[in-house]
């Protein structure tokens, strides 16, 4: 049965729910706060990456987490401030980064990045879509044998989920990138993994699905909305009231904050990342993770991007000039020949991530309300999750078989 249908959020996630729903014959609309033509959706890394298979919450992230998550220039920043939401969230982070989740958590993680890679492929094959989209791989680079030993098991692992993946010598990182100098020991070379131009994507489908009848609402944010019997009845945009049967909550790092409104509490931060544009041509033709520094550097259309951190301080867009000074320090480090000039540092953008506290999704309906779906908490990991996502999003709303099982993706499990 044909179905009105809002989606809150306008971001990889919200559009992609929108295409597959909008192909199922149903009247959807999206409605976004800002212009959605920039935010995390447009400024990520752009992988497609099944071999990010260990959650964030992982024994080695909480580790490294609490060396560093006071030091405003390290990969993984947590502002010191009076909040109780972030310490419950500090709390399942904990709680959860342990071995028996991470070995939960790798099947869950590649079988939703192998469906989003598949549902990308189909995609890009119609004709409404020209967006970049390569297949290359995704190089690690090492600069210590510590690091070296660590790829050693996570290319392991990968290969006993069946992904393509190796270690490499310095040698032949140089002949997989022979036009430009690059300092590392070694590391390796997941084959599994693609890259695509995150805003031509954006562009792309948001072109398809106005053509197709989708009503996107932009610059217009919910500030409330009306609940009886765990049915939503209207969401208010200051004084007016826009109604459907169902709802769709994507709204990113803002998700949890409209579902305080239903009760239900979203264990969601922030995670800020900040990326750079490099418009000189720099000669690299395969993305890279610099492994100590968790720094991407992905050849994009036109442009190299490098992009990174995590910095855990709220939902703000303040640009903190010491990350971004340490993310083109760290590139350097690695690509010793790359030029960043000061326009493009002055140009970096940010966008916030939602970042569940055990590095897995929120996928499904919850208990709390009826004709809700919640498809947030991806954290870095939102693009390479977002066709299957939204698929899945499709299906549940219908009724029928998910595609994967999302038991371990429910809004309403406890941590």
């Amino acid at each position: 049965m044909k179905k009105n249908i809002v989606i809150i959020g306008g971001g990889i996630i919200g559009l992609c729910s929108a295409y597959y729903l909008n192909a199922k014959g149903h009247n959807v609309t999206v409605v976004d706060k800002s212009d959605m033509n920039s935010g995390t959706s447009y400024i990520n890394a752009g992988y497609l990456s099944p071999s990010h298979l260990i959650p964030l919450a992982s024994p080695g992230s909480l580790k490294n987490g609490l060396k560093w998550m006071f030091d405003s220039k390290s990969p993984l920043y947590i502002k010191p401030r009076i909040s109780i939401s972030l310490l419950k969230w500090m709390y399942a982070f904990a709680k959860s980064s342990n071995n028996f989740h991470v070995n939960k958590s790798i099947p869950l993680i590649k079988d939703i990045t192998i469906l989003s890679q598949q549902l990308y492929d189909e995609i890009k094959q119609k004709p409404d879509f020209n967006f970049h989209y390569d297949k290359k791989g995704l190089l690690m680079l090492c600069k210590t044998q510590k690091y070296i030993d660590l790829e050693s098991k996570l290319v392991d692992i990968a290969i006993s989920q069946g992904l393509n993946a190796k270690m490499v010598t310095k040698a032949e990182i140089k002949k997989i990138e022979p036009n430009i100098k690059i300092d590392t020991i070694g590391g390796s070379f997941f084959e599994c993994d693609f890259h695509t131009t995150p805003h031509e994507f954006m562009t792309d489908m948001k072109k398809y699905l106005s053509a197709k009848g989708v009503k996107i609402i932009k610059n217009t944010k919910i500030t409330d909305l009306t609940v009886k019997n765990r049915l939503i009845k209207n969401l208010i945009s200051f004084e007016k009231k826009i109604f459907a049967d169902e709802f769709i909550l994507c709204a990113g790092s803002w998700s949890s904050i409209l579902s305080k409104k239903l009760n239900l509490n979203l264990l969601l931060q922030a995670g800020k990342g900040y990326s750079i544009n490099i418009l000189k041509k720099t000669n690299i033709t395969t993305p890279s993770i610099l492994s100590e520094a968790k720094v991407a550097v992905t050849p994009m259309n036109g442009f190299t991007r490098i992009a990174g951190t995590m910095e855990i301080a709220g939902i703000n867009k303040r640009i903190n000039k010491l990350r971004v000074d340490s993310i083109v320090e760290l590139s350097k480090n690695y690509y010793p020949d790359l030029i960043i000039n000061e326009n493009d540092i002055n140009n970096v953008a940010s966008g916030l991530r939602p970042v569940s506290p055990d590095g897995l999704p929120f996928i499904g309906r919850s208990s709390k309300c009826k004709n809700l779906i919640i498809a947030t908490g991806h954290a870095m990991m939102g693009w390479g999750m977002a066709t299957a996502t939204g698929l899945i999003t499709s299906e549940i709303l219908e009724g029928k078989k998910t595609s994967l099982n999302i038991e371990s993706y429910s809004p309403d499990r406890k941590f």
